[in-house]
């Protein structure tokens, strides 16, 4: 029992000599040496005014009044960092055996100013030396800092340092920005002088909560700026951005990996007090993720390598390069994927609503091309698919080069349609919108491909497609309406539906249409103008097993309609039948046209007697209509038609006088 008194006993005097050397303890001693130690780590002077105070919960150490770090010498914007109050924390166990040693700094409501100049330097550089330093050095007053803490490694370590309330002000000379990070709250921790660094901070930027952490592998070489190993994270709303590699300050560089998940970067601009930019679908609307290795360069160049992007549905490996310098950036990027969505890039649809059927017209629903402003880009463009809404292509190799918001697309090789495409494509967004196309299709299958355009699926054959096309407007109708250029198609066999034109000349019935019926062909061709929306032609040339066809005409690309006037030959044969051409007119909107065979043309024809008689016995039968002596098949007809106008008139005379 006598030995737990004699431990209590000595027990109880450590306490009373620790109490009296607290009470004993020199406060101002504390604080010049934080001041000392700090001007010797960093070449920046900490001044501490207001009293200094004991403290002996939770940790042994003083707190002092405000204090304040010196600037950089060649700003004018105030000390580096003033802070209400400083709280220094010892090291017990240290000074217990006779040493000072600080191992805990707290910060109250600092401010702290971040600059950058006109010429890249940051007042954070540790190794420049504090405001006039250099004129106390020459007086004798001051001596210069130690050629370590000159190099910007820091002498200390410490084992907490914290800032509570904190704000931050970020000033770029260089961009002509000024940011206020506020509500910061900060924690350091450096156990080893110049060694590893743990930090967590947090606060708002533009009124938006952000989070960071990290660790810096050599603190010394970090906090002069250059270039040391660093792991950071920062979260913002639904934004994540991670690095991993090397970095440095002065002047910014980096190498490492990235992955970040930027969601629809809503979040992200508005930390950078920026609205949301206005992506199409496909292109980030909803969400950007993107990892790779990534480096910024001395010259503020951006470099990804090995990257994989993911934009809304597509996913893309990338390989970039961004030169923010000049009057906008420029990107330069190799993109790869397997498939692209790209649909909202055309307006799709029809009619001012938008929608799409055949009967709906063209969309009145604006096309934004404000993006094509915001960068120059040269881009290469590998796929193994491309969904344009309307159009959609197979594998793709392109050339994208936007200068000045025109777009200019270079189609290397790229499958359509059961066919090949090649030629150029322009979206011009300099000053309103306008479109070009220089493009050639090879073994182009019609039939896909019209029901993709325009909806028409009435016409099946495969060919080449020859066109030369220029558009303005700022929505799908107005570039339809608008629409000019040359072009020429030459197709091989095929079938026109709905039409049975062969049927319709040789038993004079228009009503050989509609479902179920065709035109079977060998071949076709034409060639074509476009003005103003209206296509026309002048030479198609249609060649069948039965017949041989000559058309002209025109169709009405914005209105979508058609007039065109076909003129078939029957092809003679052993009967004695054949020789004959009856003009099929035809005429109305895409969706539902009419055909009506010119009768009067027919009876015109230099055929001989035999045939113009069994012609007239077809009318007679068919249209029930007799030509009287000297009068023509067409007269016969308006004839007929007075005849039972009047007959009708007549009828209604009596009903309405009494009569039976």
């Amino acid at each position: 029992m006598r030995w737990l008194v004699r431990l209590a006993a000595v027990l109880f005097g450590l306490a009373a000599l620790f109490l009296v050397a607290l009470v004993l303890m020199p406060r101002e001693r504390v604080a010049e040496l934080a001041a000392r130690e700090f001007e010797a780590a960093t070449g920046r002077d900490l001044t501490i005014s207001g009293d200094v105070r004991p403290s002996i919960w939770p940790r042994l150490g003083v707190r002092t009044g405000p204090v304040t770090v010196a600037n950089a010498p060649w700003t004018d914007e105030g000390p580096m960092l003033e802070a209400r109050s400083l709280e220094i924390g010892l090291d017990t166990l240290a000074l217990m055996s006779g040493a000072w040693r600080i191992s805990r700094i707290a910060l109250e409501e600092p401010v702290i100013r971040l600059e950058r100049d006109a010429e890249g330097r940051a007042n954070w550089d540790l190794s420049s030396p504090p405001r006039g330093a250099e004129g106390r050095a020459a007086e004798g007053r001051a001596s210069p800092a130690p050629a370590s803490a000159q190099a910007g490694f820091p002498l200390f370590s410490l084992d907490e340092g914290l800032v509570t309330g904190g704000r931050v002000l970020w000033i770029d000379r260089a961009a002509g920005t000024r940011t206020e990070i506020s509500g910061l709250d900060l924690r350091v921790s450096l156990p080893e002088a110049g060694g590893p660094a743990d930090l967590t901070l947090s606060g708002q930027a533009n009124g938006h909560g952000f989070a960071v952490e990290g660790r810096l592998a050599e603190a010394g070489t970090s906090l002069a700026g250059r270039v040391a190993p660093v792991r950071l994270s920062l979260v913002t709303g639904a934004a994540r951005i991670g690095f991993d590699g090397e970095a440095g300050s002065a002047p910014p560089m980096a190498e490492g990996t990235i992955d970040a998940a930027l969601g629809d970067l809503g979040d992200l601009a508005a930390l950078f007090g920026q609205d949301r930019p206005t992506l199409p679908e496909g292109l980030g609307r909803r969400q950007i993720a993107l990892t790779g290795g990534l480096t910024l360069a001395e010259g503020g160049t951006l470099h990804l390598r090995n990257g994989q992007v993911m934009a809304d549905s597509n996913r893309l490996a990338v390989e970039a390069d961004l030169i923010p310098q000049g009057e906008r950036p420029k990107l330069e990027a190799n993109l790869r994927a397997e498939t692209l969505n790209l649909a909202s890039l055309s307006a799709g649809g029809g009619g001012t609503g938008g929608g799409g059927g055949a009967g709906k017209g063209w969309s009145r629903q604006p096309i934004d091309v404000s993006a094509l402003s915001a960068l120059d880009l040269g881009l290469a463009l590998s796929a193994g698919s491309v969904d344009f809404g309307r159009l959609k292509l197979g594998a793709t190799k392109a050339i994208l080069t936007l200068d000045r918001a025109r777009l200019v697309a270079d189609l290397r090789e790229v499958a359509a349609y059961g066919g090949t495409l090649s030629g150029e494509l322009i979206v011009n967004g300099r000053q309103g919108l306008s479109v070009g196309a220089d493009l050639t299709l090879a073994g182009l299958q019609t039939e896909p491909f019209l029901g993709d355009l325009a909806d028409f699926d009435r016409l099946a054959t495969q060919g080449d497609l020859r066109l030369k096309l220029l558009a303005a407007g700022p929505h799908e109708e107005a570039l339809m309406q608008s629409l000019s250029g040359t072009g020429s198609v030459r197709f091989g066999k095929g079938e026109l539906r709905g039409l049975d034109i062969a049927r319709m000349v040789r038993t004079l019935d228009a009503g050989s249409v509609g479902q179920g019926t065709r035109t079977i062909f060998d071949r076709m061709g034409a060639s074509f103008t476009l003005e103003k929306g209206v296509l026309r032609n002048e030479d198609l040339t249609l060649e069948a097993p039965l017949m041989r066809a000559t058309g002209k005409g025109q169709v009405g690309i914005g209105a979508r309609t058609l007039d065109y006037r076909l003129l078939p030959t029957l092809l003679p044969q052993a009967d004695g039948t054949g020789g004959v051409s009856v003009p099929l007119l035809v005429s109305g909107p895409w969706a539902s046209p009419r055909y009506r065979l010119d009768l009067d043309a027919l009876v015109r024809q230099p055929v001989g007697q035999k045939v113009k008689e069994r012609l007239e016995e077809e009318a007679a039968e068919r249209l029930g209509v007799v030509p009287e002596e000297g009068e023509s098949l067409e007269e016969a007809a308006k004839r007929r038609a007075r005849e039972a106008v009047q007959g009708e008139a007549g009828r209604a005379l009596n009903r309405l006088f009494g009569g039976n």
